[in-house]
């Protein structure tokens, strides 16, 4: 950054939150980051809540909230610590009132996520009708791996989601399985905010999300997408 530009903020600005991309030294810019709850109906039920297929609804977390390096901080202010493994879409372009049949065209590529949840303190919001950010969009929230052009992998719509801690398969699903699929996800989404170059999302987790403690070792993957492992630290 150039002292002229430099001189005019009050202190040196933040660097930008960004995702590498798979295989080259190319990196994607982050710019919001949603989060689609319960799309999945087995989580649905095991999150108390009705399976149907009822208006999607989201959350935010922020670009500083991912983890690139493998190593997942425990968060203060809680003794519930969950996983959350998900599907992460990477937008190249947005918009608003996308139609899904145009959606993919905003896609430039897919990851492996893991929405780290403090549950205590979600839960805790649920009860008395508030926003979900101190249970969701804590430091480290959102651990990442690098992503996979869809130009390489197409749009996989179909392929299964895991995730085991310690060896140990907690997690299980198939992206099919999705309530909302992606291109619904980005029409719908496009409806409530602008989306642009740069947003993430968050696609949902399949049942089997639970607690993790100091030492555990969480391997994700996504077929035809890829792998990623995560040490809580």
């Amino acid at each position: 950054m150039s002292s002229e530009i430099r001189d005019r903020y009050v202190f040196a600005p933040s660097a930008q939150a960004a995702l590498p991309v798979r295989g080259t030294d190319r990196l994607f810019p982050v710019r919001r980051i949603y989060c689609v709850a319960r799309n999945y109906a087995a989580h649905a039920v095991e999150m108390g809540a009705d399976p149907t297929r009822e208006l999607p609804f989201f959350f935010q977390k922020n670009p500083d909230n991912l983890v690139l390096d493998g190593l997942f901080p425990y968060p203060s202010a809680t003794s519930d610590l969950h996983h959350e493994i998900e599907l992460v879409v990477a937008l190249a372009g947005g918009g608003r009132d996308i139609p899904a049949g145009r959606a993919l065209d905003h896609i430039y590529g897919y990851a492996v996520g893991l929405d780290m949840t403090r549950r205590d303190l979600q839960n805790e919001a649920k009860q008395h009708g508030r926003p979900w950010e101190a249970g969701k969009a804590f430091e480290h929230s959102a651990p990442c791996s690098p992503l996979v052009p869809a130009s390489e992998i197409g749009h996989p719509s179909a392929g299964r989601v895991a995730l085991s801690v310690n060896g140990e398969l907690r997690q299980k699903g198939d992206l099919d399985q999705l309530i909302w699929k992606v291109p619904e996800i980005i029409a719908y989404l496009s409806g409530l905010f602008e989306l642009a170059a740069g947003d993430l999302i968050f696609t949902g987790t399949p049942s089997g999300v639970g607690p993790v403690r100091r030492g555990d070792l969480l391997e994700g993957s996504v077929e035809g997408v890829g792998t990623f492992a995560v040490r809580v630290v």
